[in-house]
């Protein structure tokens, strides 16, 4: 599906958006709930991944394809290679199966976990007997995705033993594995985090309890975006959200403020309301700790017209497609100039966009969400623009409800 993106007729937008479950709390409960049956979730995510998650904890054996849900792969491999007496093949899309996860699969096999490789050795499809993992200790690079972190963090409660995780070097995406261990605890389960190291204690059973999914910040973050683009007295207010968020990616709401976007918490909502223009020329953020917003900064850094440099990225390349890369391509149908290397990028102030070019989106949900708030600036298309369904179905008729043209071509 090719959309045609045009700005709303009044840019100074005042709207309300009821934005669904964070797609990283929604899949860290699930699995919790399959582990412990007794804890009930509000306000899941009604995304693609989401759904893909449930499908996949309900089998047992035989083949279990998450298409394109990198997070489901990664809790999938120890979810099911902790569970004794299932046997299953995980595997998933063309551009799953180019993703590697073979620090994961050793990780799991350092505890007696049975993981094969049914095609090339470090990626899916992996064959997974499930087996009782009796070992507790084991250790991970600290500057791999957090995915493979928390995929072990999330069985840890459910070993004879528990966990004893040692992170190796400096650690990276933080605050992704201070949600998982805040929702462990939320649960009833002990750990710790000091220094490299990580502690989680088993635990037979959980007592009754509810767990109440935040709204996803990273969807957020494209309303952010509009209103940086947007008119002085913009207001778009989004539910439903925390001040003290378990998500990274609420860095937004100081990141914003430099785009002239204040952020005011009440009542589980936050208004965003653009105060004043943007003053600086070149803007610079070490997003280690929030690579998933990354398309969304570079892209608002694009419509105002200002440069920045972007670092701790050093994941983006082994995301649903190569991030960097692709952001240099489509960035550049707009006529900017754009220079990445493995972890970084960065882009060159500009004051004219070309109009009507066609965005790729790679299969790729954050490229075509990250560009739509672009059509402020200059119309323009966006080809595959049903991608969105991984994490945010509802993405084009939010766009809609702020007062942007779109249709199909």
């Amino acid at each position: 599906m090719r959309l045609q993106l045009s700005a709303p007729h009044n840019k100074k937008i005042q709207k309300t958006i009821a934005i669904t479950g964070s797609k990283s709390e929604t899949n860290r409960s699930l699995l919790l709930q399959a582990l412990f049956p007794n804890i009930k979730i509000e306000n899941l995510s009604n995304s693609d991944d989401g759904e893909v998650m449930k499908k996949g904890l309900a089998k047992s054996s035989g083949e279990v394809d998450i298409h394109h849900a990198g997070t489901a792969m990664r809790f999938l491999t120890a979810y099911f290679a902790s569970q004794e007496g299932k046997q299953v093949v995980l595997t998933g899309s063309k551009r799953m199966q180019e993703r590697p996860i073979k620090v994961l699969v050793e990780a799991l096999q350092s505890l007696g976990a049975d993981i094969q490789y049914e095609k090339e050795g470090g990626y899916p499809p992996l064959k997974i007997i499930g087996k009782k993992l009796k070992k507790s200790q084991v250790s991970l690079p600290a500057n791999i995705s957090s995915q493979y972190i928390s995929a072990l963090l999330l069985i840890a409660p459910s070993l004879e033993n528990g966990l004893e995780l040692e992170l190796i070097g400096k650690i990276t995406s933080v605050p992704y594995i201070k949600m998982t261990l805040a929702l462990l605890e939320q649960i009833g389960v002990q750990t710790s985090f000091e220094g490299n190291k990580i502690k989680v204690a088993p635990k037979q059973k959980v007592e009754d309890n509810t767990l109440v999914v935040e709204s996803d910040w990273s969807s957020a973050s494209y309303f952010y975006s509009i209103a940086a683009m947007c008119e002085a007295g913009t207001e778009i207010q989004l539910s439903s959200y925390k001040q003290s968020s378990l998500q990274g990616d609420s860095v937004l709401a100081e990141i914003y403020k430099d785009f002239g976007v204040e952020t005011t918490f009440s009542n589980n909502t936050i208004l965003l309301k653009k105060t004043t223009e943007i003053k600086s020329e070149h803007l610079e953020y070490d997003l280690s700790n929030a690579p998933d917003i990354a398309q969304t900064i570079a892209v608002t850094c694009l419509g105002l017209g200002v440069g920045c440099h972007l670092t701790g990225l050093h994941t983006l390349p082994i995301k649903e497609t190569d991030r960097l890369a692709a952001l240099q391509i489509e960035l550049g149908k707009f006529g900017a100039t754009v220079d990445i290397d493995s972890e970084s990028l960065t882009l060159q102030p500009q004051s004219n966009f070309n109009i009507g070019v066609a965005v790729d989106t790679y299969n790729d949900h954050r490229m075509a969400m990250a560009f739509g708030p672009l059509a402020l600036k200059a119309d323009f298309m966006v080809n595959d623009a049903e991608v969105v369904s991984k994490s945010y179905p509802d993405f084009w008729n939010d766009l809609k409800t702020l007062g942007f043209g779109i249709v199909e071509s």
